[in-house]
């Protein structure tokens, strides 16, 4: 069985490198999709700053994905990552790869 391809964010998730990233997300995302895939992986576990432009933009790859009939699932996430997904109260939105497998 194949693994499903993972996109790994490390550094700032921040209106620094938003546009960088939304033209890197928006070409693989449709690649990822093609092959099967019911779930978008991230890696966030490199990422040591996220603003509302890091979140918007994971938000906007979590409503892609369900667009397309799949969900977004973190391999894993910095505690700078998991703590704004606590105080937006979005942990729920995008939940842990583990524990959303059937």
């Amino acid at each position: 069985m194949n693994e499903a391809p993972v996109f790994t964010i490390a550094g700032e998730l921040s209106i620094y490198r938003a546009a960088e990233l939304c033209q890197a997300l928006q070409a693989w995302l449709p690649q990822v999709l093609a092959c099967g895939n019911d779930a978008v992986h991230l890696d966030l576990a490199e990422v040591s700053d996220i603003d509302t432009a890091g979140l918007q933009l994971l938000l906007a790859l979590q409503r892609s994905a369900e667009d397309a009939g799949a969900r977004l699932a973190l391999q894993s996430a910095s505690p700078t990552v998991m703590e704004v997904l606590r105080l937006t109260a979005l942990e729920h939105l995008i939940a842990p790869a583990a524990s959303t497998a059937p």
